[in-house]
């Protein structure tokens, strides 16, 4: 049988191209390939965080009541202004009088307890006009109990082996019920939601509430969409590289927190943080961005508030949240002292009153955008571990580019340690940060440090 002529000619041209593509150099296999391909926006670069609880905030516990704050807020020298979520709550099962923020009953709604739409978007608005950025706590995982969804897709959820709708198993969330992320029609409509808020309050992105309960490959396609905007900053409550390839900017430093707080209590001495930051210079790439922190939301009304949980280590311990590796955050009342654990669902105001420790923050702030090295991602410098003589109990290193360097001493030990430094690239005229002295520290250096103290001395080469 004979061939068509115009069959015959496609298949002498399929051929001509598969031997063409043979032909072709194949790709490098040991090349490396960047493992993140989001590209972060470029004012997160020196960003630090601020979390704000709107329903203790103020004694109005309204988005107008807090935005009379954002100005004390930006004196903080705070960049971004993280929203804990802005939702209806459920009532259906709720915890105490007036429920948890994370058991959303409208995806699409505004609190009334906090005001309105118009509301936000003036806050929204506010901050922006301060040069500072604004992201919503959003949380994928569950529903409240009463939401819509459970009536109109119950479908979406997921549900127990009586075939009822289902809590997170094993966490005592009795508020909310979880979602099924396996439905095509869920993905969409909560990437919408996502996408709305982007587009109707021009916020810039998103703190993830329980991230990793969520499937990766939904939040890749949604930050895709949602830069597809304007570029947002992702942060997610998690601790995993995944998560960093396509879809979050920033992540949760919990083991950083947890071995600071071994660390200050006793439990451990300074081979936690050393395996921490071991772990994330070994494990993560180095553009990805972790969050430290001593306080936040679930720290201080659960487990105490920053002074119950660091005693006489909490200044040296925010110091190192600021000019370590990572993001760092302070939730709002630590500028006051936090001096008490806030109630989860009901109102309990926050006392507001001076404290140092807000001054420190403010200070470490300055510092932190005023020092490239200790900037965020790509755009900082890794930490160089400096040995020294008790490295047990001192930790010190160097954070260096090619403007400016800072060299830090944290005496993490209830005993005062004499010091002398080995090998490392510490030497040279500083700027000590505690008292604006001009030091110059020679090579076989010696230090005295009181106990809990630290000591950081800045460098710019302009």
């Amino acid at each position: 049988m004979r061939t068509p002529i115009l069959l015959l000619a496609a298949t002498v041209a399929l051929g001509l191209v598969a031997r063409a593509d043979c032909a072709k150099p194949a790709a490098d296999p040991y090349q490396p390939v960047p493992y993140i391909r989001i590209q972060h926006p470029d004012w997160c670069k020196d960003a630090t965080i601020y979390e704000l609880n709107t329903r203790q905030f103020t004694p109005e516990g309204t988005f107008r009541a807090a935005e009379r704050q954002l100005p004390r807020i930006k004196a903080l020298n705070v960049d971004i202004i993280w929203l804990m979520p802005i939702n209806p709550i459920g009532v259906k099962n709720r915890k105490g009088p007036l429920g948890s923020p994370y058991s959303v009953r409208d995806y699409y709604g505004v609190n009334p307890e906090f005001g309105t739409l118009a509301d936000l978007q003036h806050f929204v608005a506010t901050a922006h006009a301060l040069g500072m950025h604004v992201i919503l706590d959003w949380v994928a995982n569950h529903t409240a109990w009463d939401n819509p969804l459970v009536k109109e897709h119950p479908d979406w959820y997921q549900h127990d082996w009586k075939g009822n709708f289902m809590p997170t198993p094993w966490f005592d969330w009795s508020d909310i019920i979880n979602l099924d992320y396996s439905k095509p029609g869920l993905r969409k409509y909560m990437t919408d939601a996502m996408k709305y808020w982007v587009r109707v309050a021009d916020i810039d992105g998103y703190r993830c509430d329980a991230a990793g309960f969520v499937p990766v490959d939904f939040w890749n396609e949604a930050r895709r969409e949602l830069d597809q905007i304007k570029p947002v900053f992702m942060l997610g409550e998690w601790e995993s590289r995944d998560l960093f390839a396509r879809a979050f900017d920033a992540t949760y430093a919990w083991t950083w927190y947890n071995a600071m707080h071994d660390v200050a209590v006793g439990h451990a001495d300074n081979g936690a943080l050393y395996n921490y930051y071991a772990w994330v210079a070994g494990f993560y790439p180095s553009d990805a961005i972790q969050m430290t922190f001593v306080s936040n939301h679930d720290k201080n009304a659960w487990d105490g508030t920053q002074s119950e949980q660091f005693g006489a280590a909490l200044p040296a311990a925010i110091t190192l949240s600021v000019v370590g590796n990572g993001m760092p955050l302070i939730y709002g009342s630590q500028e006051a002292g936090e001096t008490k654990r806030l109630k989860f669902f009901e109102k309990d105001p926050i006392d507001w009153k001076p404290s140092p420790i807000g001054d420190l923050y403010r200070r470490l702030f300055a510092l932190k955008h005023a020092n490239t090295a200790l900037w965020n991602g790509h755009w900082g410098a890794p930490m160089i571990d400096v040995p020294n003589s008790d490295h047990s109990h001192v930790m010190s290193f160097v954070r260096r580019d090619a403007h400016d360097k800072i060299f830090a001493v944290f005496n993490f030990s209830a005993q005062e340690r004499k010091v002398r430094f080995g090998d490392g690239p510490f030497p040279g005229r500083y700027t000590e940060f505690s008292t604006g002295k001009v030091v110059t520290l020679l090579p076989n250096q010696e230090m005295d440090l009181p106990a809990w103290s630290c000591r950081v001395f800045a460098q710019h080469k302009g």
